[in-house]
């Protein structure tokens, strides 16, 4: 109940799916919550469960796309926590669903906007605070799709591509400040993102979708947000000390084959 005492920690996209399993798993275990999203309603509603069970938490509106936005918000955080250990860049979306050729640039930049360059101004932003205090940790959520690929969602897997190979280059940059970098790579996590993802694939029955799904895990089964949350509790924390420019795979044997 411990793992985090004393640290605090920003979750992105924190109001859904894996964030908010994250943010409620590492509060759980002792860390003050600074939870950014963009779903005000569901965040201040977490924060303020978070807060009333006795966990330090609090609630910020954050575009992760402006760098403004973040900046501000991170500054924000340790103004009022007095201190930054540990970021972890799981906002994201999934974007269109469309052959790469009939793709618009427009949506194509949206993705990159988010996913990439989120994690990009997260990081930026976050340096200086986390030079402070050796130890900290940013955990980049990329995707069993920032190491293999499939037919689908091509800005979606160029996204978490790029963000795996920041979270090495990040591990190799800032390692010399006491600072570490790993990515996270789910399998199907049943979340508002994937149930979305097999409505904009043409799924009409989601049980049905569901099942398909749970057939390309060698386990037999989507995971669940706390599958990743915990992961994530393990990178967070001082247990993983000497883990940096790794990729933590939790996808039940589905990039196994």
């Amino acid at each position: 109940m411990a793992r985090l005492r004393n640290k605090v920690c920003i979750v992105t996209g924190a109001a859904l799916g894996i964030g908010h399993a994250c943010a409620v798993r590492m509060a759980e275990e002792g860390a003050a919550i600074a939870l950014f999203d963009v779903h005000d309603e569901r965040g201040m509603a977490l924060a303020q469960r978070l807060g009333d069970a006795g966990m330090p938490a609090a609630y910020w509106h954050v575009d992760v796309s402006s760098e403004a936005s973040v900046q501000n918000a991170i500054d924000a955080v340790v103004e009022r926590f007095g201190r930054l250990d540990v970021i972890v860049n799981n906002a994201g979306i999934a974007g269109a669903n469309r052959p790469t050729h009939e793709l618009t640039e427009a949506e194509w930049d949206r993705v990159q906007a988010v996913n990439v360059k989120g994690v990009f101004f997260m990081t930026k932003h976050a340096i200086a605070h986390m030079r402070r205090n050796p130890g900290g940790s940013i955990v980049n959520l990329s995707s069993i799709y920032g190491l293999i690929s499939a037919p689908d969602i091509p800005p979606y897997h160029a996204s978490k591509g790029a963000v795996t190979l920041m979270s090495k280059t990040d591990a190799l940059l800032y390692a010399a400040d006491g600072i570490r970098v790993n990515s996270v790579h789910p399998g199907f996590i049943w979340t508002p993102l994937v149930e979305q993802h097999l409505r904009d694939s043409g799924v009409a029955d989601l049980d049905a979708g569901r099942r398909d799904l749970d057939r390309l895990h060698p386990l037999g089964h989507v995971g669940e947000p706390d599958d990743i949350a915990w992961g994530v509790v393990y990178l967070a924390s001082d247990e993983s000390k000497f883990v940096t420019g790794s990729e933590l795979v939790i996808d039940g044997g589905y990039t196994a084959r």
